[in-house]
């Protein structure tokens, strides 16, 4: 197979490998890396296997294909992506069912795949470099902490997280501030889109990328994205064989890699059907799915802090992807759920299925609530559970009126020290603290 190249998404960038992509993060030109072509994935290769890292090896074969980690492609998933991401039945409904269980990683949320599968890469990148890269990380609550988990006390980076002051939940603002040794936590008084802007403006600035060796591990990396679309790949196969049909995916939606990162599997041919986009009042992409008009705004607070971005920075793949409106359109749903309408459902799900939703699989609950019978009835449906409830327990148990078990893994870092430094939203400050 041909040498697979990446270029920006904005087109003003050199093609380059998918390592470099990895290693750069941001294209210079401030665009995403995109490939030139998808590749092809021969499904008979799926036959009999079903564990997530064996999963992830064939179908991301074809992304490596010819470059230099391709080699290490198994033993990168093998160490990465040896987690449990079970589909399971939703017990008491009526129609097929099913959550995607994506928060039995170390930080109990499904950055923690995309995180590791990075670190993992990077280590091979750069391993013998003469000096550490730095890794920058906008975060909305989940991201920052799955990144600090997977690149701890590794010699060879340097992590800077920053996240919104005041809005993120009181357990995942100690997820971000506990590390200590080589993760740094900046806690900005501002929004995740404030963050992300800061973020995206210190790429831009060259002197200070070429002094500090600057990557990122927000979805804007590729190297975040390509594992997320495994378990995909790998639920939908599940799927197929126990329910005999494709899967729809309803998934909570914020920065748009995870639902990026299905959509990309569906076009590589799993048994993907409909994929449906929750969103809380951040409505940017339902708006644009119901008017074609893209209108960036700034991001709102809800209880699904996670997922309060007004500026999605995936857009740009996806508009490379479906470059029409109407061909997006064909390809994607969306709706919209408010805070309201987030605790409601958390209690209604608890008392009729037993399930304890965090708030932002709650959307995605909520839209599934809002199919109609024949819709639920027709096809399995799969809601898409991207945190443990145990992260958002202000929020879940006094509707649920039961205290929620914290994992094992979530409850070490409650206990740890936090260290953070508070700084405005503004360059100069990201700056100097990085200096």
């Amino acid at each position: 197979m041909a040498d697979l190249q990446y270029v920006s998404s904005r087109g003003g960038a050199p093609a380059v490998t998918i390592s470099e992509a990895i290693a750069q993060g941001l294209a210079p030109d401030g665009g995403l890396y995109i490939p030139t072509r998808l590749p092809s994935v021969d499904q008979a290769a799926f036959a009999g296997i079903s564990r997530l890292p064996e999963v992830a090896r064939a179908a991301l074969d074809g992304f490596f294909a010819g470059d230099r980690l391709q080699p290490s492609l198994a033993e990168i998933t093998a160490a990465a992506l040896d987690l449990p991401a079970p589909t399971t039945a939703v017990a008491g409904c009526p129609d097929p069912l099913f959550a995607l269980e994506l928060f039995h990683g170390p930080t109990a949320a499904f950055k923690d795949f995309g995180a590791r599968f990075l670190a993992e890469s990077l280590q091979r990148l750069e391993s013998g470099a003469a000096a550490p890269m730095t890794i920058l990380v906008a975060t909305s609550g989940d991201t920052g902490s799955a990144v600090a988990a997977a690149f701890h006390k590794r010699p060879w980076v340097r992590v800077v997280i920053l996240f919104p002051a005041g809005l993120v939940s009181p357990r995942q603002e100690q997820q971000l501030c506990c590390w200590g040794d080589n993760v740094s936590s900046l806690r900005i008084a501002g929004t995740f889109d404030d963050c992300q802007r800061l973020v995206k403006e210190a790429f831009g600035n060259a002197a200070l990328n070429r002094r500090l060796r600057f990557s990122s591990a927000n979805s804007i990396n590729i190297g975040r994205l390509l594992p997320q679309l495994c378990y995909y790949a790998a639920s939908s196969l599940d799927v197929e064989r126990r329910a005999g049909a494709k899967a729809s995916y309803i998934i909570p939606a914020g920065n748009l890699g995870n639902a990026f990162a299905a959509v990309w599997a569906r076009a590589l041919g799993f048994p993907i059907a409909r994929i449906i986009l929750a969103h809380n009042v951040n409505r940017a992409v339902p708006d644009y799915l119901d008017n074609g008009i893209w209108q960036p705004r700034p991001g709102i607070a809800t209880l699904a802090s996670a997922m309060d971005v007004g500026n999605p920075s995936n857009m740009e793949r996806m508009r490379a992807l479906y470059p029409s409106w109407r061909e997006m359109r064909e390809q994607l749903s969306a709706g919209s759920v408010d805070d309201a309408t987030i605790r409601s459902r958390i209690g209604e799900d608890f008392m009729r299925y037993g399930r304890e939703w965090c708030p932002h699989t709650a959307t995605a609950a909520e839209i599934y609530s809002r199919l109609s019978e024949a819709e639920r009835r027709d096809r399995p449906w799969v809601v898409v559970a991207t945190a443990h409830p145990a992260k958002f327990n202000e929020i879940v148990e006094p509707i649920t009126a039961k205290p929620v078990v914290v994992p094992e893994s979530l409850e070490r870092l409650l206990h740890l020290p936090q260290h953070a430094v508070d700084l405005p939203p503004t360059i100069a400050a990201l700056t100097a603290a990085l200096e």
